[in-house]
Parts: C-alpha cells; sequence; structure tokens
C-alpha cells in the first residue's frame, strides 16, 4: 500500500500532538516538528515582557513520536523553530527524501513568548515580528515547499489551526481576559490562506481549511494562562480537536470544506469521533 504521510507543527505537546496521534491512527505516518526535543527542555514560555519563566512545560517530540509509533505507524522527530526559515525547509526536505511525499500539512505551532499578552505600548514592536513570522509566515514557507507536490499528485490536505481571536474582539485588555495585538493580528492574516488557496487551487485535489479548535485545555494553558483569565479546567481534550483534523484527512466529505472555517468541537461532537466526550465547551471570549 502506499504511505500516507502526515507533516505537524508545534507537535510536541497540546493540540499538534493530538493531530499527530489521531492522524496516526488514521493510518498516516507523520512527521512532527518543534523545539522541544526530549522531556524536560527548559525555555522561554511567559506570555509577557514583565517577567521570565522557563519552567518546563510536560511534553516533547520523543514523547509524541513515541505516541505515533505506538499506534504502529513510523514517526520522524525533527526539531525546528518557527523563527528559523532554513530549519523548517531542513525538515521538509527530511520527510520528501526519506517518505517521498507530505499527504497533510497541518499548521498548528505557533510564536511562544512575550508579547502574546501584553497590551500594545508595551509590547516592543520586535515581538511583534515574531508573532508574523512565526504565526504567518512560517506556514507559508512550508505550505510553499509541500504544495507542488500534493498539486502534481492530485490529491492533500492544508489545515491551518486558527483562532476565533482572527475575526472577534477580545473581552478584555490583554492579561485581563483578552490578548495582545501580536496574536490576533497573526491569526487574523493567516487566517485568510485557505480562502485563497481554493480559488488559486480549485480543481486540483487539494483542499485546504482553517481549523478553529475552539477553548482547548492544552498543558501549557493549565500552567501559563490561569492568570491571565483563562481555566483551563472548562475546556475541550486536544482530543477533541486531533479527531477532527483526522477525520478532514480521510472523509471524502471534507472536499466540499475546502477554502472553510471548520469547528473542530462541533464536528468532531456532531460525527462522534470521540465515544464518552460530553461535547463542545463556549468560547471563553
Amino acid at each position: 500500500m502506499t504511505r500516507r504521510v502526515a507533516f505537524v507543527t508545534g507537535a510536541s505537546r497540546g493540540i499538534g500532538k493530538a493531530c499527530a496521534v489521531w492522524l496516526a491512527k488514521a493510518g498516516f505516518d507523520v512527521a512532527v516538528t518543534a523545539r522541544t526535543v526530549r522531556e524536560g527542555e527548559a525555555r522561554e514560555h511567559s506570555s509577557t515582557v514583565a517577567k521570565s519563566d522557563t519552567r518546563p512545560l510536560p511534553g516533547s517530540l520523543d514523547s509524541t513520536a513515541a505516541l505515533v509509533r505506538g499506534e504502529g505507524r513510523d514517526a520522524l522527530a525533527l526539531p525546528a523553530d518557527l523563527l528559523d526559515r532554513a530549519s523548517l525547509g531542513a525538515a521538509v526536505a527530511t520527510v520528501l527524501e526519506r517518505w517521498g511525499r507530505v499527504d497533510v500539512l497541518v499548521n498548528n505551532g505557533r510564536y511562544i513568548g512575550p508579547g502574546h499578552m501584553d497590551r500594545f505600548l508595551d509590547t516592543p514592536i520586535e515581538l511583534l515580528d515574531k508573532h508574523l513570522e512565526a504565526n504567518v509566515m512560517a506556514p507559508l514557507v512550508l505550505a510553499r515547499l509541500v504544495l507542488p507536490q500534493m498539486v502534481e499528485r492530485g490529491s492533500g490536505l492544508v489545515a491551518d489551526v486558527t483562532s476565533s481571536v482572527a475575526w472577534i474582539d477580545p473581552p478584555a485588555a490583554a492579561g485581563e481576559g483578552g490578548w495582545g495585538l501580536g496574536y490576533a493580528m497573526s491569526k487574523a492574516a493567516i487566517h485568510r490562506f485557505a480562502g485563497v488557496l481554493h480559488r488559486e487551487l480549485a480543481g486540483t485535489g487539494v483542499v485546504a481549511v482553517n481549523v478553529d479548535p475552539g477553548f482547548v485545555a492544552t498543558e501549557r494553558m493549565a500552567i501559563d494562562m490561569g492568570e491571565y483569565g483563562f481555566d483551563a479546567s472548562a475546556a475541550a481534550p486536544p482530543d477533541a480537536v486531533g479527531a477532527a483534523v483526522a477525520w478532514l484527512a480521510t472523509a471524502p466529505e471534507a472536499a466540499a470544506l475546502d477554502g472553510q472555517t471548520v469547528r473542530a468541537q462541533e464536528l468532531t461532537w456532531e460525527h462522534g469521533l470521540l465515544p464518552g466526550w460530553t461535547g463542545p465547551v463556549p468560547n471563553p471570549a
């Protein structure tokens, strides 16, 4: 049988990890990228310029790759940084060299660091640049690298993990239940990508969608975001998003969603993809 390959960014934990595992369950070999290779690595993940936080977060590429292999599929753990275009190119080149194809690209990773929960006047301009580079330009770089072989083959999926911050105003200021400009404007920018690809690649067999995860209880959400007004205990599990992405990658009906925004929790609930789950949760915004 022909190998099916998925490429997932930000896959060391949270939504990216769930997408990798559910794609493996669906029969894909999975290449996973992130900065954290092994459990316990320390890296800056504070959302504000006001302080530093380098406590190790749970999750790693090694752990996610092990889960993928536990589903009986091959895994490639490829360290990469969304702020380093060369590392992204090297990761894609490795996948294409070893496995010969990428059928599914999941642009899940995003900028993690100061500026996320800072007000505009408190945010250095260079941090806004980092948001745009990681959240907009990096997904576009990856898409440019994998789309030609998708078009040539006549099939493929580009799934961009978006956020409702792309189209709604925050309910409060950043740090008080709202979010910073860098996060909002970068998500708004990448949110336009699927619709443009829908027009440009019509008839090629390649599908592009936005995946709105809703409010999800990731590891970082639980550890970092409570102080900013986000209660992870009220959020949905990452598996609710992973199951939706796997459905988009395998269901023939997914082609009808080309260019659209898919609400992952609602899709998973409507199709009964996550048995035992009590259903979508309200977005705190």
